[in-house]
């Protein structure tokens, strides 16, 4: 089992330690609820060193990463982000991932912990054009400090304008007495806040700060558990559970990062696939009664038969309602059709709603 360079600052702590992405991970502190709220009404931090980074650099970067990235990165200029997929052969995707433009020919993607070295040779395989390639996950750490108190809290550990970095982009500056950080206005929440990307070296100093310049917003650690529950309030898809190697991006409703107006791996047949329509669908949906929907969850119709499986459910901590998201056929995704997921012998009722779950 692997670890952060944050792992013992964790357990001294009192974290809850799971093996999550082969690595061992605080899943909570306090519990979930008390550490979502948190998030949602102040600001929290969270350790996702286990993520993965690669730097693409050279000339021929751009046409790297536009072939195996679905969205545009031509678009980008350098401090901006862009959320983007790469998709496979077979119509599913590799993986999700964040992409970066440091400099006019160096590009930072970040992409899942679980999926680093599936992700790394996918990338390589298709570097007929010789782009620089370098995988710098196993020295780099990232702090992710969310919620609507973040800019306050942190603004005293940094000389740039925190308040000034809009969604999606960022600036590569002193943080918390070190210097070259990436502070990115980017997150998982859905709450606002900035990620920090910063030298394994540097992170302890980093966290150790950002906790002294936050306690008097209320700041604490957040576990992975309330980081589950904040993206799903959003409904932002986990790979492994609402994305993988078999659903396609626009079943999964990602249509808006692939982008038909460059050629990238697979393109033809989605394009087909989206202008003919798919047959299945994603959806949102909220329990109409009591129940915790659950990844693998049968979803029904009314007579019982199945449509298709909860990919991710939880109990909302902001709603006090069960949410989930599950694949379904087209026919069952208008908002406000009704359905049924099965919780053991109860086929409790549901309907398919608008994302995000969660309305500020």
């Amino acid at each position: 089992m692997r670890t952060t360079p944050l792992h013992d600052t964790h357990v001294a702590l009192g974290a809850k330690m799971v093996p999550f992405a082969g690595f061992d991970m605080p899943v909570q502190y306090e519990g979930v609820t008390i550490e979502h709220q948190t998030v949602r009404q102040g600001v929290g931090v969270f350790d996702v060193s286990h993520m993965g980074e690669f730097l693409i650099e050279g000339p021929n970067a751009l046409a790297l990463i536009q072939k195996v990235c679905s969205n545009d990165a031509s678009k980008l200029t350098v401090g901006r982000a862009q959320y983007s997929c790469m998709p496979n052969d077979t119509g599913g995707i590799v993986d999700d991932l964040i992409v970066y433009r440091i400099k006019e020919e160096t590009y930072l993607l970040v992409v899942n912990a679980s999926n680093i070295e599936k992700d790394w040779n996918w990338i390589t395989s298709h570097n007929d054009m010789d782009a620089e390639m370098r995988n710098i996950s196993e020295g780099f750490s990232l702090l992710a400090i969310q919620g609507p108190k973040a800019v306050e809290a942190m603004q005293s550990l940094t000389s740039v304008d925190l308040s000034a970095i809009k969604f999606y982009h960022f600036e590569v500056a002193d943080f918390a007495g070190i210097d070259h950080v990436i502070i990115s206005a980017t997150g998982y929440t859905g709450s606002g806040g900035f990620e920090i990307y910063c030298k394994n070296s540097e992170v302890q100093q980093i966290w150790d700060k950002v906790l002294e310049a936050g306690a008097d917003l209320g700041i604490k650690p957040i576990g992975l558990a309330a980081r589950d529950t904040l993206r799903l309030e959003m409904g932002y898809c986990l790979y492994g559970n609402d994305i993988d190697d078999s659903t396609s991006p626009i079943e999964a409703g990602l249509g808006w990062v692939t982008k038909f107006t460059k050629d990238f791996v697979n393109a033809e047949a989605l394009q087909k696939e989206k202008e003919r329509g798919p047959e299945r669908k994603l959806i949102a949906f909220e329990l109409q009664d009591r129940g915790i929907p659950r990844k693998g969850y049968d979803i029904v119709d009314s007579h019982g038969k199945k449509l298709g499986e909860v990919t991710s459910g939880t109990m909302s901590p902001s709603m006090g309602i069960g949410i989930g998201l599950g694949y379904v056929p087209a026919v069952f995704t208008d908002e406000g059709t009704p359905i049924r997921i099965q919780i053991r012998k109860n086929a409790v009722p549901a309907k398919v709603v608008k994302l995000p779950f969660y309305k500020k």
